[in-house]
């Protein structure tokens, strides 16, 4: 997609450094899902499990349209953004998911859009969904048996219905990925989740708890990466850390041409300037490595800062505003003025 900025003084520096340092763009279509994973920390609205446990904390309600929502992407990706994901909540449970997937903007081959979903309706949506431009379905895969899926995402559904989504996905797509968050819960299972990646040619990341407010009651939860990592090397002896770009650096194992990432803390983050007075800097593992754009109109730097969400909603009848007050909100953050 060709870059055509709109021709004023503004300074498009900051936006345009995140991007190239491959920042992410995370369009959440919703905060609903079926799912009540404890860990949840739904794109910095109120999670599903939080909502369960207190019925008056209720997510933002939706505010924008599939046309809102296009036009806002279509304006960041003509501004630079390259990495476009697609969240939730579970995204498929949204009614902006077939309008707004079925009319992606046409993109470059540097571009790409990808879903990430709990795989739970794909086989649901299988139809449309093999007619999108999506580049890559990834699927969090954080349990591998009904006993650990109903201890970590307190559901009823059954975990044959998500490995029969992750197999729908890939009849769809050449590209899946499995995501999986360690911890104590489904310590037992890392190495199965692993084979049954490694089996089907996908790639995988296993990755470390990130804190917030809403998980923080169940810390004893989180354990280390160490294990898997350990287990990788018997496996391969092809190991890299990748520290360049945004966010938390990787460690990336090869095997048979399959990439696996473990992600954590210990190789360091990105942060910038508004981070260094940041009252939460300690509790921040990942530094500035996505830009959320909500279905409440709102645009966040950040996870773990509620107070820089910028309220968009205003420009929406003006989208091709949109942009540039974007540019200046990351060039404040950037900056420590916002």
């Amino acid at each position: 997609m060709a870059l055509q900025l709109p021709k004023t003084g503004l300074d498009w520096t900051a936006l345009r450094n995140f991007a190239a340092l491959r920042g992410q763009l995370r369009v959440s279509l919703t905060p609903k899902c079926n799912e009540k994973c404890w860990f949840c920390h739904n794109e910095g609205d109120v999670p599903p499990p939080f909502t369960y446990l207190h019925r008056d904390a209720r997510p933002r309600l939706r505010e924008m349209t599939a046309e809102d929502s296009l036009n806002v992407l279509g304006g960041l990706m003509n501004a630079g953004l390259k990495r476009v994901y697609f969240t939730g909540g579970e995204p498929l449970m949204s009614p902006l998911a077939r309008p707004v997937l079925s009319q992606l903007p046409d993109h470059g081959p540097d571009t790409t859009y990808t879903l990430i979903t709990n795989g739970t309706l794909v086989r649901t949506h299988q139809e449309w969904l093999s007619q999108t431009a999506l580049d890559k379905v990834k699927v969090s895969l954080h349990y591998f048996s009904d006993e650990s899926l109903k201890a970590i995402a307190n559901t009823r559904i059954g975990i044959a219905t998500i490995l029969d989504g992750i197999e729908a996905a890939r009849e769809m797509f050449e590209r899946v990925e499995l995501n999986t968050l360690v911890q104590r819960e489904n310590e037992h299972e890392l190495h199965d989740i692993l084979t049954f990646a490694l089996d089907r040619r996908m790639p995988v990341q296993f990755i470390e708890l990130v804190d917030t407010d809403f998980n923080a009651g169940r810390k004893r939860s989180a354990i280390g990466v160490q294990g898997i990592i350990d287990h990788l090397r018997t496996l391969t002896s092809d190991e890299e850390i990748e520290v360049s770009g945004v966010g938390q650096g990787r460690r990336v194992f090869r095997i048979d041409g399959i990439e696996i990432d473990v992600i954590h803390r210990e190789l360091g983050r990105h942060h910038v300037g508004q981070c260094g007075s940041c009252p939460v800097k300690l509790q921040c593992v990942e530094g500035f490595w996505s830009l959320r754009v909500d279905h409440a109109g709102g645009v966040q730097p950040c996870l773990l800062r509620d107070d820089l969400r910028m309220d968009i909603r205003p420009l929406l009848a003006e989208p091709e505003k949109i942009p540039a007050a974007v540019a200046r909100h990351i060039t404040a953050f950037t900056e420590g003025t916002l």
